[in-house]
């Protein structure tokens, strides 16, 4: 069974990953997450944004892409290491892969992260962001 790295190296997320399911649960709730901290980001961001004088483009933009970096940003890192990273040798792969929670399912994981912090960020304009004309 594949576990985190305590050490801050590969598979290090910016929250423990050990209590996830695996397959189709676990890609839910990574999803869920990512709507979460989605949505906190808008709030966030909002206020930031609205006392700075950005767009609501700006304000929605830059919540997707930090809400995103802070969710699933390892998962994406990972996903893309084993698909374009040179590997030199079959016990660097199994380090690498012993590192991953629930590797099978890396791309269902990220998928399910991109569409979590895109419903986030959508629920926080809905709740807080939509602006009405006078």
């Amino acid at each position: 069974m594949a576990s985190n790295n305590k050490d801050g190296g590969t598979g290090a997320m910016p929250y423990d990953q050990s209590w996830m399911g695996y397959g189709l649960v676990g890609a839910l709730e990574a999803g869920a997450i990512a709507a979460v901290v989605g949505f906190l980001m808008f709030a966030l961001l909002t206020r930031i944004g609205r006392s700075q004088g950005w767009s609501m483009a700006m304000e929605l933009s830059w919540s997707y892409v930090v809400s995103m970096a802070l969710a699933g940003g390892q998962d994406l890192w990972n996903l893309f290491y084993f698909n374009y990273g040179r590997l030199q040798s079959l016990q660097l792969l199994r380090i690498r892969l012993a590192a991953v929670h629930d590797a099978d399912n890396l791309g269902q994981r990220v998928l399910f992260e991109f569409l979590g912090a895109g419903i986030g960020v959508y629920l926080g304009w809905l709740a807080l962001g939509r602006r009405h004309p006078t």
